[in-house]
């Protein structure tokens, strides 16, 4: 068969009608030339996202399956991202740790155990803690990712425990998004500031310096640029707490690319508490060129207040490819107390969107940390910079020796210069002697997995891949306990002691061979015994256009066991196909996108989910980012255009059915449009028509969809905040959230032999749960049927 030659039809047979709606795909078309496509969305409210967690939690009272036990297997050793780090005051071993999407664990004993104490909220993304200075049973939390990346989760405003995390209320600023810093008044813990970033994806009002003086009941915005504009950074001084200094940053994200900076960008200051402002100009960087910044001020003598700008303003060519750089991080000073400024590193500084913090150590003004993508420190004011690296030390064992990359939160101890705790994608780290060691406690199961798959050894093994902190495999039989290690263990590690992995498999033949993958479709193939790696990823052919290749690149071995070795599908822009385990690939497909004209930073028009018919082979389906749905019925040879009366979104997960060869289901999500509705769908005719089987499921994106193996009837899908079942096709839905926290569900399997199902959660490693109380219902209700 020649592969060279594709037929793409759509829907209708009439080629005038195909061509003039743009359905027919050309395989050489260039990147960028095809129609501008973006949908126009409104983003969800914050009154009806509330409104959805509540229809969430009545579910999970109402739900026949409340009493569901899932077990939480690990792992732990890998770490996961936190964001917020924060310390009782006069408890130095009380330690509160918010993970970026693993909600908020304490420690009492300095990191020894853990318990999480925010497991039931309608948020489970943490953007910063705080603990009254005056009061440490009072403590706040503000919720949602501060790093505002691709994957950054909205939280759902402010919270506050007056019994030190036991019982937590939401304050308010709920359609806040994003809170970066909530600061406390020292001696009054009814007077309080938040800096709130707002939307990731689309403007919004509710952004910027928030102050209440009743203890949340009532808010007052008294800092606002604009809609695109937010707050990025607060701090107090602490010789007099009239007096704030505040960061606001401009920026704008899209599903294809970020905007970091804009005129909205820029310091300011307060002398009544927060009650007005005045922008801080002098010897600082304005205008559309300031990005993020950051600020610190100088315990020991609070005149000195420390600003790190990221600043956008364009350096000549630098002669790769003769494109124009910019200047980047900036450290600036200020001796009187923010009235003038003056830079003062004297070597490039790195500083970005996602990496824009500066602390000064508590007992001299002339030594500042830069806790960012690597962890920097100056000595002398900020002139000159050394990396902190140190021995590491690991709770649980691991096989990294170097500090873990990307860095988010730095605490230090304000009466003990030498004690910090340092959050980075690679989880809590712990310094007594100003970072030359470090204890890295990572005994907390926040792991951020993108998928799971499973083998059937026994007991069977499950697979994934995590948010930086890599590939790994571990036993379902693995129990936590703090008295217990891991038994997971990494398929690899990077340099840095982490590395970003998403679809995990063992090949099905050999079972030395582990196929993971990185960012952009990076594939890899690794011999365990040996450690011997290849790159396998395909690649265009001669003359063709550059692939385009999703950050989460689907990829998997078919189920037809025809070929030996089994074959591999991969989905860029195009589908391959390998019948030699990546060692060569053959194009399958032309683009199966619409080849958007919007191309920024991040690839766009890329596959996202591709599946197989597990009863039919060459029956395949691909879905992309921009919405567009394809079937082949023959291995590749005709394409057709699926699809039609399907909402215009980002595609989470294509499944053909392995009980009906014409059923396939499909969900999409509304996220990169802060739009958080529920969309499901299926067909019986191979995609022509379409149903929703959204039914009474919350309005919560949808993330995955799958069937169980032995009955027809049931179906699964795991959204942003939990698991669902249905045991009648979709007519109806139950919750099976039984014990979980409140997290997002990315990936399910059906064990095939063992009947239990396996989540990857983003935020809470693996869990695993016996589904036969579901079977059993089903089997009632068929009886009845």
């Amino acid at each position: 068969m020649n592969k060279s030659v594709f037929s793409v039809v759509g829907v209708c047979a009439c080629a005038a009608v195909l061509l003039s709606h743009g359905l027919v795909v050309d395989a050489e078309q260039e990147p960028g030339t095809g129609p501008v496509r973006p949908p126009t969305v409104q983003a969800t409210s914050a009154t009806a996202r509330l409104q959805a967690f509540s229809r969430h939690q009545e579910m999970e009272r109402s739900s026949p399956f409340a009493d569901l036990e899932w077990r939480a297997v690990g792992p732990r050793l890998q770490g996961g991202r936190i964001e917020g780090i924060a310390v009782a005051p006069g408890h130095s071993s009380t330690i509160y740790a918010g993970a970026g999407a693993g909600n908020l664990w304490k420690s009492i004993n300095n990191g020894t155990t853990w318990v999480p104490i925010f497991e039931k909220e309608s948020t489970f993304t943490i953007g910063d803690i705080a603990v009254a200075p005056s009061d440490p049973n009072v403590v706040w939390v503000g919720t949602g990712e501060v790093l505002m990346a691709r994957s950054s989760y909205a939280g759902t405003g402010v919270f506050k425990s007056t019994d030190a995390g036991a019982t937590w209320k939401n304050m308010g600023l709920t359609d806040s998004h994003h809170i970066a810093q909530v600061v406390i008044h020292p001696t009054d813990p009814n007077r309080v500031w938040v800096a709130a970033v707002g939307h990731l994806y689309s403007d919004n009002e509710e952004r910027g310096i928030f102050r209440t003086t009743d203890g949340g009941a009532t808010w007052q915005r008294t800092l606002f640029v604009n809609n695109r504009t937010g707050a990025i950074d607060v701090v107090l001084d602490p010789s007099d707490p009239n007096v704030l200094y505040a960061a606001m940053w401009e920026r704008s994200r899209k599903a294809w690319g970020h905007t970091t900076n804009g005129p909205g960008s820029g310091l300011f200051k307060s002398l009544d508490g927060g009650a007005t402002w005045q922008p801080v100009t002098s010897g600082l960087p304005t205008g559309s060129v300031v990005g993020r910044i950051g600020l610190a001020i100088a315990p020991s003598n609070p005149r000195v207040v420390y600003a790190l700008v990221d600043n956008y303003t364009p350096t000549p060519p630098t002669g790769r490819g003769n494109n124009p750089g910019r200047i980047g991080g900036e450290v600036y000073r200020s001796d009187d107390r923010g009235a003038s400024w003056r830079k003062v590193n004297e070597e490039p500084v790195a500083a970005g969107y996602d990496f824009c913090l500066i602390q000064v150590a508590p007992d001299n003004e002339d030594i500042i940390y830069l806790p960012n993508n690597r962890f920097m420190v100056s000595e002398n004011a900020g002139r000159t910079y050394r990396q902190i690296e140190g021995t590491l030390v690991h709770l649980l064992p691991h096989g990294s020796q170097v500090l873990h990359l990307d860095h988010h939160e730095l605490w230090i101890d304000p009466d003990n210069g030498d004690h910090m705790l340092l959050g980075n994608d690679g989880g809590l780290h712990l310094t007594y002697d100003r970072g030359q060691s470090w204890l890295h406690l990572n005994n907390i199961p926040i792991g951020e997995f993108y998928a799971v798959s499973v083998d059937m050894d026994t007991p069977y093994n499950i697979y994934g891949g995590t948010q930086d902190d890599a590939a790994l495999f571990g036993s379902s039989a693995q129990t936590l306990a703090d008295d217990l290690g891991d038994q997971w263990q990494h398929v690899y590690l990077d340099r840095w002691g982490g590395g970003d992995s998403y679809f995990t498999y063992r090949d099905p033949l050999d079972h030395d061979l582990i196929y993971y993958e990185h960012q952009m479709g990076d594939l890899r193939r690794k011999r365990m015994s040996t450690g011997k790696t290849d790159g396998i990823r395909p690649s265009a052919g001669q003359g063709e256009a550059p692939l385009r290749s999703n950050w989460m690149t689907p990829f998997f071995f078919s189920a037809d066991p025809t070929h030996t070795p089994q074959a591999m599908y991969y989905g860029g822009n195009r589908l391959f196909k390998s019948l030699d385990r990546g060692d060569t690939w053959t194009a399958m497909s032309p683009d199966l996108t619409s080849n958007p004209a919007q191309q920024g930073n991040v690839p766009w028009g890329t596959l996202t989910s591709v599946s197989e018919s597990p009863l039919t082979p060459g029956l395949l389906y691909a879905g992309a980012d921009d919405g567009y749905l394809h079937v082949t019925r023959d291995d590749g040879n005709t394409w057709t255009r699926i699809g039609e009366g399907l909402a215009d979104r980002w595609i989470t997960r294509v499944t053909a059915s392995q009980h009906d060869e014409a059923t396939v289901y499909v969900s999409m999500t509304g996220y990169r449009y802060d739009e958080f509705d529920a969309y499901l769908y299926v067909s019986h005719d191979y995609g022509t028509t379409w149903a929703s089987l959204v039914g009474n499921l919350p309005a919560e994106p949808i993330n995955v969809i799958g069937e169980d193996p032995s009955d027809r009837n049931i179906l699964y899908v795991g959204t942003d905040t939990g698991v669902f079942a249905s045991t009648d096709r979709g007519k109806s839905w139950q919750a099976l959230c039984g014990n979980l926290p409140t997290v997002p569900i990315y990936d399910l399997v059906v064990h095939p032999r063992d009947g239990e199902l396996v989540i990857g959660t983003h935020g809470r490693s693996v869990f695993v749960a016996d589904i036969s109380a579901v079977r059993r219902a089903a089997a009632g209700a068929g009886s009845e049927r």
